[in-house]
């Protein structure tokens, strides 16, 4: 059997399955963890002493998870490898307080979380998902993942009679008024959230302590189009890239490394990565510092060991878009399946420099992998990823390459189905090439 990496359809399906058991960032570290247990790595607490290297560990972070090597030949003093991904994604977050009623509807309260494509959560079929901290009889507390994956909400579109004016002049949505989910029409008692969240862990309700629960789209990941060469899901942005570096992880442990590989799937890209399990925060460099001190390195090995480092940050990028083909650069055409792309923007909106980016496109070509390359238009404000950050925390070389998709930051986003396994291929290369790059 070929390994998921190598065989686009294997691959996708890995995916589909992946992203299906990650509706929330917790979710998605979850299935990581469950993934690097049965392939030999540990579990470590960021709390405890270290154990001495070598060995396969991992930690995590409420919706962050690091895994490293310092077994199968991996030498700190060599550098770090690092796939830096994000595990959330924009979308609906449950407000504390979610009750509410409105013409004889009960609804729950939301927050619009990151950049929403708001339309796209509109007449959805949307399930529950995230993180419930529960609180004992002596006080003490325990974190539970909620997953229903049932039709619980939606938000109802207003009907175009009562507003002609839609099809002349767009849809116009106030996120405070207009994205607030139905929950039930009953007119009688509805049970309040607390009380039904307290009904899935089967607890009293006074043991709802606090969430992190948001909404997520029911429909299945799929491929579609008429040859099958597309491939829909939520959520794209950006657990592909995180199944992406985890396969690479998994597939390139058999074949030994020279450098420390790390996989870093950062929560909070999506609202400025400013918290404890951002990329901004001190997650990675207090991880790769404690990866050296447990190997016996001192200080100036250390940034010695940085000086020596390269990291992949993984994200996805725009595709040209059939429709809308005026706002994108015209020279830089990215299609669906042309290739990984990197990304490239002049006022460091991406990580990605030349040492960097001729390192990755001489890889890809030993794999025969194409690339492509992304910039922004001149007259149209370009986002960003963890690159930068990454970049400025640790001063490594860092380059920014993604899967082109169409549909980015909508409830359900579009791929195709060969690059995903090509970026995994390449991130796996990334991972074991013992090439050291040259002056930056």
């Amino acid at each position: 059997m070929q390994r998921p990496d190598q065989d686009p359809k294997s691959h996708i399906a890995d995916l589909a399955a992946f992203i299906e058991g990650s509706p929330s960032p917790f979710h998605a570290a979850a299935m990581a963890s469950e993934r690097l247990d049965r392939i030999g790595f540990i579990e470590i607490e960021e709390s405890t002493a270290w154990p001495p290297q070598p060995g396969r560990y991992f930690l995590r972070r409420g919706g962050a998870l690091v895994a490293w090597s310092t077994a199968d030949g991996a030498d700190p003093h060599a550098g770090f490898r690092i796939i830096g991904a994000h595990t959330d994604s924009p979308n609906l977050r449950l407000r504390p307080r979610p009750d509410h009623r409105s013409a004889g509807m009960a609804q729950l309260g939301v927050e619009i979380y990151g950049g929403v494509l708001l339309n796209s959560w509109l007449d959805r079929d949307l399930g529950l998902s995230g993180r419930v901290t529960l609180i004992g009889d002596g006080g003490q507390t325990e974190n539970r993942l909620l997953h229903v994956n049932e039709p619980r909400l939606r938000v109802p579109q207003l009907a175009i009679h009562l507003d002609r004016s839609v099809t002349t002049d767009g849809l116009r949505l106030d996120p405070q008024r207009h994205l607030q989910p139905v929950w039930s029409s009953a007119q009688g008692e509805v049970p309040l959230f607390n009380e039904w969240l307290a009904q899935q862990f089967e607890v009293s309700s006074s043991a709802i302590g606090a969430w992190d629960l948001m909404a997520h789209d029911l429909t299945p990941p799929t491929r579609i189009g008429v040859d099958g060469s597309m491939f829909a899901s939520g959520r794209l942005d950006n657990l592909l890239s995180c199944h992406a570096g985890l396969v690479a992880l998994e597939n390139s442990c058999a074949d030994g490394f020279t450098s420390v590989p790390v996989l870093c799937l950062f929560d909070h890209e999506e609202v400025g990565s400013e918290t404890a399990s951002g990329a901004a925060g001190q997650l990675l460099p207090a991880t790769l510092e404690r990866i050296c001190i447990a190997s016996g390195l001192n200080r100036d090995e250390w940034f010695a060991s940085l000086a020596a480092s390269i990291c992949v940050s993984a994200d996805g990028a725009h595709a040209t878009h059939p429709n809308w083909p005026e706002r994108h650069e015209p020279d830089h055409l990215v299609l669906l399946d042309g290739g990984p792309v990197v990304k490239w923007n002049a006022n460091a909106r991406y990580g990605t420099d030349a040492p960097g980016a001729a390192h990755i496109l001489a890889l890809a070509e030993q794999l025969e992998i194409p690339m492509q390359a992304f910039v922004s238009r001149n007259d149209l404000p370009c986002g960003s990823t963890i690159g930068p950050i990454t970049a400025a925390q640790l001063g490594i070389t860092t380059i920014d390459i993604g899967v082109a998709q169409l549909s980015m930051h909508s409830a359900r986003e579009l791929t195709g189905v060969v690059d995903p396994a090509r970026f995994a291929t390449l991130l796996a290369a990334f991972l074991n090439c013992p090439t050291v790059l040259g002056e930056r």
